[in-house]
């Protein structure tokens, strides 16, 4: 049960709910066992041999029937007869089933929507922690498996585990009150189900056992398509550029070919489940219906009429039981889902937002490295860096590939946490900020812009939502991005598409600059964001970014070293250590790594 505590903690929420399905279970078996009852006088009066001189006495013998009823239909067959006393049993039996019916209803009024807020909730709580992990998180995973887990993980929780909501409350209190109803009758037949169910509950467990781990391959196998399927989509151009459609089509069918073994073995498996405790039920009545049928001719404390009922009564539990059973299989198979959604949901979030922590309202002074080493799993990538940022400086990042540019910046954003030193904003650290004032005071520009499927004005204003018409477009103008924008049908209110799609290269980047200029932040974080533009757009957004760095503090990351010769400082990388470190003047007399670099671009 311990898997499925998450599941249990929502419903402690919805406890009201849970009482009043409760309650109208109860009162549903209470009712089906009334009517199931009520057939034992029905059998007693026409099956009555001495029709004419028999008493209601003689025909209400069973104590099984409450007090009232017996002591009622007794007294209105003696007084009216026993046509009289049908019409009651029947009027009995119509009323407790009516009344059977609509607590079924009533209880599944209740259970559809707390099932529906079970899992609406398990989608929200797991979207929320994808927002809250850190970007190294998402590093070593598949988008596909995240993908996957979101979708039809929850999606086989809902159909497997709360879909079972009825088979884990109504099905077993069914199942109590017919056996309880079936004791009451006879304790000595009653002694062979309590000897054979718990052997045909072993059997299918031991059947089941296996769905748990065919469950979690099948997810796994989903994952790698939904992979695939991703990179497919995102590469297309490549893929028919150099004839790969075969090879991806050949990958594709693999992992398909393979989640199709998984799931037919899965299914054969989980179809077992309805049919074997059907054999076995009817092998448990037979069992019944031989002992009972002694029991009558012996006459040993069991009447014909009774032995009917106790029929009736088991027959009414095969279809509870299977639901049972089916839901054992269903749960077994939806447990290896809602490990592989807890395993996000638990994931540790190594990134502490410290929501009590200091606010940063405003970037006053420096930022400052100290001794900052990070190391991520074995590998070293920042090894003893200090570096101080004063306010309104512009610092370029340089370096071979590999040499922990990025890392370095993402460090101010806390992107990622330092393993070793500590980073400051005006001499406290990092840390001690809220993460929420600490990333209030930044914007990113990445080389490949990231754009959401929204207008063009939602996309700008992103980080600042209750932005004006007006400042979305100060902000634009100065992105140089406002004339492309007013050429589009729509203007600001055209949408862009999936990823900005239906914009080019250039102005996907200016709109990514227009965002962070809108933001109006004092630190500024540029990861070569020209890097992949064509001459002429390169010039639009080199402006732009001219225009956004004015009065800023900026770290920018450099692949062309063009764009950064200005720099106050340019700090270059080697292996995770800083290796040189001043002008571009000062750099080229050094003529150390700098320089082979900046002639190998041949900058003049």
């Amino acid at each position: 049960m311990k898997r499925f505590s998450r599941i249990l903690s929502y419903l402690k929420h919805h406890s009201g709910q849970i009482g009043l399905y409760f309650l109208c279970t109860l009162l549903a078996t209470l009712f089906g066992v009334i009517s199931i009852g009520m057939l034992i006088p029905f059998f007693g009066l026409i099956f009555d041999p001495e029709t004419t001189q028999s008493t209601g006495n003689d025909i209400i013998k069973s104590n099984v029937l409450g007090s009232f009823v017996r002591d009622f239909l007794v007294n209105l067959i003696n007084t009216n007869g026993k046509i009289a006393g049908l019409t009651a049993i029947c009027v009995f039996i119509i009323s407790a089933t009516v009344l059977k019916n609509i607590f079924i209803y009533l209880s599944n009024r209740i259970s559809v929507p707390v099932r529906t807020a079970i899992i609406t909730r398990l989608r929200g709580d797991m979207y929320d922690k994808i927002l809250k992990l850190p970007v190294g998180y998402f590093t070593e995973r598949r988008k596909g498996d995240i993908i996957s887990r979101m979708t039809n993980d929850i999606a086989e929780i809902e159909a497997s585990v709360v879909g079972t909501f009825d088979g884990l409350i109504k099905d077993p209190l069914t199942v109590l009150g017919y056996l309880i109803f079936l004791v009451i009758i006879s304790p000595q037949l009653s002694l062979f189900l309590l000897i054979l169910l718990p052997v045909t509950g072993l059997i299918i467990g031991r059947i089941s056992r296996k769905l748990k781990r065919q469950s979690q391959q099948a997810a796994i196998k989903l994952g790698e398509g939904l992979s695939i399927l991703d990179e497919t989509l995102g590469g297309l151009r490549v893929i028919k550029a150099f004839l790969a459609e075969k090879l991806l089509r050949n990958r594709f069918h693999r992992v398909n070919d393979e989640l199709f073994t998984v799931r037919k073995k899965m299914g054969a498996r989980r179809d077992l489940a309805s049919p074997l405790t059907e054999v076995m039920g009817v092998a448990v009545l037979c069992t019944i219906l031989y002992f009972g049928g002694r029991l009558v001719i012996g006459n040993n404390g069991l009447s014909g009429e009774e032995l009917m009922a106790y029929i009736a009564s088991f027959a009414m539990l095969i279809n509870p039981a299977k639901n049972i059973s089916s839901a054992f299989f269903n749960i077994q198979r939806g447990a290896a889902a809602l490990d592989r959604v807890d395993e996000v949901l638990k994931a540790d979030n190594v990134i502490d937002e410290n929501e009590n922590g200091k606010i940063l309202t405003a970037f006053t002074d420096r930022i400052e490295f100290r001794n900052v080493v990070f190391a991520y799993s074995d590998a070293v990538i920042l090894d003893g860096i200090d570096l101080t940022i004063e306010k309104g400086k512009t610092i370029a990042l340089v370096g071979s590939s590999g040499a922990g540019k990025s890392t370095l910046a993402d460090l101010v954003p806390r992107f990622h946490d330092v393993t070793g030193g500590e980073v400051l904003i005006d001499g406290i650290n990092i840390k001690d900020y809220s993460l929420h004032s600490l990333r209030s005071q930044m914007s990113i520009v990445t080389q490949e812009p990231v754009l959401f499927n929204d207008t063009i004005a939602g996309n700008i204003s992103l980080g600042y939502p209750e932005a004006t018409d007006e400042q979305i477009e100060e902000a634009a103008k100065i992105a140089n991005a406002h004339e492309f924008i007013l050429k589009k049908e729509g203007g600001y209110q055209s949408n862009i598409g999936d990823r900005g799609g239906k914009l080019s290269g250039g102005e996907r980047q200016r709109l990514t600059i227009a965002r962070a200029v809108l933001k109006n932040p004092p630190i500024l974080i540029l990861d070569e964001a020209t890097s992949s533009l064509d001459t002429e757009s390169e010039r639009l957004v080199q402006d732009a970014i001219n225009n956004m760095m004015q009065n800023r503090t900026s770290i920018v990351i450099a692949h062309r070293l063009s764009t950064i010769r200005h720099a106050d400082e340019i700090i270059v990388l080697q292996k995770g250590k800083i290796v040189e470190r001043g002008n571009h003047d000062q750099l080229m007399v050094l003529n150390g790594f700098y320089k082979k670099l900046v002639e190998m671009q041949e900058v003049r």
